[in-house]
């Protein structure tokens, strides 16, 4: 069972809010959830819009082609009316209003909305005949007057009940599923704290539902596990935080500094012991950021930073003095639409050889890309083991594409984390934090226990700068070795994940693997099985076991969220293997299931490339 449903709205008119509420009415029923939001670049006024998709199963993605359109403004109607599939909830108020009047509607899809209605100054009006004629069932609401009876039964102010809009198309679309009005009113008060808040939301939903409205989903309260509603960002910052996370920096940047403010709201921790500090630092820059988190490293406390594409190029350098001098700091890479500013609030997967590779000379980077929700979670976790066995850089890759959208996770997930620190140094005499040993890894010292330098020079043992050239030589090798040493003894069945058995290998990384997983039931109905291999660890690259899983198969399918199939050509370069085919999309919106679905078709009739472009 899938239902998809969208809502829309001038950005600051609390849509993202709202469909949080509608989301935790769905999981109070015992559904699962999977939402994302899609938003401008700016504070206030342009479109935003959220997508929810409701199932008894778990759900990874969202489909283009919705069930339910709920809107209470002409423009989201105007640039979602051609997704829909069943319904659609308009405000009847606002059949006049002009297309060629909302001035926020880009040219492009201005010209895209007169050409699906043949006309070049349609109102909504004509959209309305448009759905008519595609036997969408439509539910007009007189929105207005809801929200002045509200204002009029509680003494109110007009301003205050108008915001009630986007609640009374909630309460609508949980008539049409066949939910019970109580779940969204549940949500309504864990979401709004303040009473007269509550109190005004509540009157609208039971106005709401003094309408006509039939149940078309039938749905029905099912038995639920014990469940959480989160987004990326705060999945992350629960695995900081799990993890032992004691310093994290940031400098502002869409989307990675919710996870900073998440943790500053949280930063004192209850631990089995008391209490547990966590330092937040907001600095004056990324270069601050990193270099902020790399000299707390170097105190023995977890230390982290987040940052996205602009600022994650000023830590560069940063990055590069931490490889040299073996800091084991962790950086939170939220990858967003690129070149420069991009596409700041859209999602993108270009930059996964600038992580591979960022920082000026050769030094161990792990790096690794999580693929989903909980993944975040526990490779945040991961990430800080990893820093601290083989004392490097660990760089984490969360795209836009999860962090600002959530999903459901079972509690369970939450359990304490297994925690490893690596080798510690005992013996503080005559100390040697770069000693070298067989295996490049040095006993750490913390600051304060031992004396210790450290430069950006090269150096010797104790750390002082030294030029001379086999001690240059030595030193290198002794960085270089650790990343052999991370590739013995991180099992490879760890840095990926394989699903299905099929003689098509489908390859990806990051998000693009919830629809994946999403569409192979749809495959195999097809006669297509396939063998979906997710690759979550690039550095170092799990090199024999995606050999052995592409031997023999029939086709290989590349599908990633970029132009040039940067996670192929890592492929290629490391293991001598490439695709057949591409699935690309760099539009800087998500991959979604259904064109997903449909791009496989074209592939599998000889088209060696496809472009996805779905989204507005």
């Amino acid at each position: 069972m899938r239902i998809d449903w969208l809502i829309g709205g001038p950005q600051g008119s609390g849509v993202d809010t709202i469909s949080l509420v509608f989301a935790r009415s769905i999981a109070k029923a015992g559904y699962f959830v999977y939402g994302n939001r899609e938003y401008y670049s700016n504070i206030k006024g342009r479109h935003s819009y959220s997508s929810l998709a409701i199932s008894d199963k778990q759900i990874h993605s969202i489909n283009e082609n919705i069930d339910i359109l709920a809107t209470f403004d002409a423009e989201t109607l105007f640039q979602h009316f051609h997704e829909v599939k069943k319904v659609a909830i308009y405000d009847q108020n606002l059949l006049d209003t002009r297309l060629n009047i909302l001035y926020g509607v880009e040219k492009e899809i201005a010209d895209d909305i007169k050409s699906r209605l043949n006309n070049n100054d349609p109102k909504i009006s004509d959209v309305i005949q448009y759905l008519k004629d595609k036997n969408i069932t439509l539910i007009p609401v007189d929105i207005g007057s809801i929200t002045r009876s509200v204002a009029n039964d509680l003494k109110v102010s007009s301003l205050i009940a108008d915001r009630t809009k986007n609640t009374i198309v909630l309460a609508i679309s949980m008539r049409l599923l066949g939910l019970d009005l109580s779940f969204l009113e549940m949500a309504i008060k864990d979401v709004f704290k303040d009473k007269n808040t509550v109190d005004i939301n509540k009157k609208a939903i039971d106005k709401a539902n003094e309408l006509d409205i039939k149940n078309i989903f039938n749905l029905k309260q099912i038995e639920k596990d014990d469940r959480v509603i989160l987004d990326g960002t705060t999945a992350s910052a629960l695995g900081k935080i799990n993890a032992g996370l004691g310093f994290q920096s940031y400098y502002p940047i869409t989307p990675a500094s919710d996870e900073s403010t998440y943790i500053e709201a949280h930063q004192i921790v209850k631990t089995d012991n008391g209490t547990r500090n966590i330092v937040v630092l907001q600095t004056e820059d990324e270069l601050a950021a990193i270099n902020s988190a790399v000299g707390a490293a170097l105190t023995g406390v977890r230390s982290a930073t987040a940052t996205s594409g602009p600022g994650f190029s000023l830590m560069s350098e940063g990055i590069s003095w931490a490889g040299m001098n073996e800091v084991p700091v962790v950086i939170t890479y939220y990858m967003r639409g690129a070149p420069a500013t991009g596409l700041p609030t859209r999602s993108g997967q270009g930059d996964l050889e600038f992580a591979l590779h960022v920082g000026h000379g050769e030094f161990p980077r792990i790096v690794i890309a999580s693929g989903d929700h909980k993944e975040v979670y526990l490779d945040a976790i991961w990430a800080f083991n990893i820093a601290e066995k083989y004392q490097t850089p660990v760089i984490h890759i969360v795209e836009k594409a999860l962090a600002n959208s959530f999903t459901t996770l079972n509690k369970s997930l939450f359990d304490r984390a297994n925690i490893e620190r690596g080798i510690l140094a005992s013996n503080f005499d005559n100390y040697k934090r770069f000693k070298f040993t067989d295996n490049g890894i040095s006993p750490r010292a913390f600051l304060g226990q031992a004396r210790i330098f450290y430069t950006g020079d090269e150096h010797n043992e104790f750390g002082h700068i030294d030029e001379e050239s086999v001690n240059r030589t030595k030193m290198y090798e002794k960085r270089m070795k650790k990343l052999l040493l991370a590739d013995q003894e991180i099992k490879e069945e760890d840095r990926l994940n394989v699903y299905g058995d099929g003689d098509i290998a489908v390859i990806t990384w990051g998000s693009p693997k919830g629809v994946l997983l999403d569409i192979m039931p749809s495959l195999e109905e097809k006669g297509v099985n396939i063998t979906l291999i997710q690759i979550k660890m690039f550095n170092p690259f799990p090199k024999q076991l995606v050999k052995n899983l592409l031997r023999d198969k029939k086709l290989i399918i590349d599908v990633e969220s970029n132009y040039d199939a940067q996670a192929e050509k890592v492929m290629k370069r490391e293991i001598g293997i490439g695709a057949d085919a591409y699935i690309l999309k760099w539009s800087g919106r998500q991959i979604m299931s259904d064109e997903l679905l449909d791009a496989f078709d074209r592939v599998l009739k000889g088209n060696k490339k496809v472009v996805l472009t779905g989204g507005r």
